[in-house]
């Protein structure tokens, strides 16, 4: 198995939306409001219109799961879906949860994800699983995705 660099995405946020708590945990909805992404065959932006429909679990750990929608720099239509899981000690997540800046060594922050698209150009990104290491600031995610082959 070998990682093959992808490309590092930018994925700008609003303020969380809290939904308060279920029988799964705290609920929170973070709408996507743009971004970017470069890599060697994979550029582009992210458009507004997507979110991340987060778990807060009890234990602190963040469930992800998002939606978004890319336009590469040669007009092609991605959808983006990650999932993934954040966690650290508490005094950690409190200081992100805070906006503020935090070492991403310091605590746990990786995703999974897939895409789709029916544009010929890109149709390789239909059959690969990527991960990526990320890191939340005040107001983005950053991270960098590997395709695993």
């Amino acid at each position: 198995m070998k990682l093959e660099r992808l490309a590092a995405f930018e994925v700008r946020l609003d303020p969380p939306l809290d939904l308060g708590a279920s029988h799964r945990g705290r609920r929170r909805v973070i709408n996507i409001i743009g971004g970017t992404f470069e890599g060697p065959r994979l550029s582009g932006e992210i458009l507004p219109g997507g979110a991340d429909w987060q778990v807060l679990h009890p234990d602190g750990m963040a469930s992800i799961d998002t939606r978004s929608t890319l336009r590469t720099h040669d007009g092609a239509l991605l959808q983006l879906t990650t999932s993934g899981v954040r966690h650290g000690p508490p005094e950690v997540l409190r200081r992100l949860a805070r906006g503020a800046a935090v070492d991403p060594a310091d605590y746990y922050f990786r995703l999974f994800c897939r895409f789709e698209t029916g544009d010929a150009r890109y149709l390789w990104l239909n059959g690969i699983l990527a991960v990526a290491s990320a890191a939340r600031s005040a107001d983005a995610v950053h991270y960098e995705a590997y395709a695993v082959g």
